[in-house]
């Protein structure tokens, strides 16, 4: 019962720890945002906030890798492991949005009220994607509710298949895509927020070459298929 709760707990802050990051990284009011007014120097703002992308793909990657795993569950409980990977993941990404430092001056201004709908569009667009990806594989088990869930009833999760459904079948990494649309969709383009979308976007490429490692590994000759047949990020949709 404890391993539910502590998963319960944990899942509710990783969607307070998401909604926080929309809004930071849309500039939708928050206490914090992604393009605010510079408080400190460039170049300090510049030392911090790399720092915290660092740190940011540095737990998500570590953590990720099978080998840290193996060693991980031999001081946490495999149930509740899934779950502490996403609690040390929301607070880390709640620290990458408080502590984010501005950093001012124009990429780009788009002022044409019909390209700023569009890119906010594709903002929204992105996120939608994203939240979409996580359902279409299963979202309680990429956050930890499952396996608490499954533990409780005395239970274990079937073993992982390989399937392909929906934007899965036009695109390899949809939630990836998600997030860059999100990161790259704005209609202001401070230095600070190039910094951000480009710096995510060399760790999710990096990311995405670890994991397709893990997926040959575990899939074999099905997913060497899959990959030859579906785009990494950029979808394409014709008919079979």
């Amino acid at each position: 019962m404890p391993a539910v709760f502590f998963g319960v707990l944990v899942y509710l802050l990783f969607v307070c720890s998401f909604a926080y990051a929309v809004g930071f990284v849309g500039n939708l009011g928050l206490p914090t945002s992604l393009d605010g007014t510079a408080a400190v120097p460039a170049g300090r703002a510049l030392l911090v906030d790399l720092a915290l992308l660092a740190t940011f793909a540095v737990q998500h990657s570590v953590m990720a890798r099978k080998g840290f795993k193996a060693w991980w569950t031999r001081y946490v409980p495999e149930a509740i492991e899934r779950s502490t990977y996403v609690l040390l993941a929301s607070l880390v990404l709640f620290a990458l949005c408080w502590f984010w430092q501005p950093i001012e001056g124009a990429v780009w201004s788009v002022r044409d009220p019909a390209a700023v709908a569009a890119l906010r569009a594709v903002f929204w667009m992105g996120w939608g994607v994203l939240l979409l990806s996580t359902f279409l594989i299963n979202h309680f088990e990429l956050f930890g509710l499952s396996q608490v869930i499954t533990k409780l009833m005395g239970a274990s999760l079937p073993e992982q298949e390989f399937r392909t459904p929906l934007l899965y079948k036009h695109v390899r990494h949809p939630i990836y895509l998600g997030f860059l649309l999100s990161f790259w969709a704005a209609p202001e383009m401070t230095l600070g927020h190039l910094l951000f979308a480009a710096g995510s976007t060399g760790y999710i490429l990096v990311g995405i070459w670890f994991e397709e490692r893990d997926l040959v590994a575990r899939f074999g000759e099905r997913y060497r298929a899959y990959g030859e047949k579906v785009p990494m990020l950029l979808p394409r949709f014709t008919r079979r």
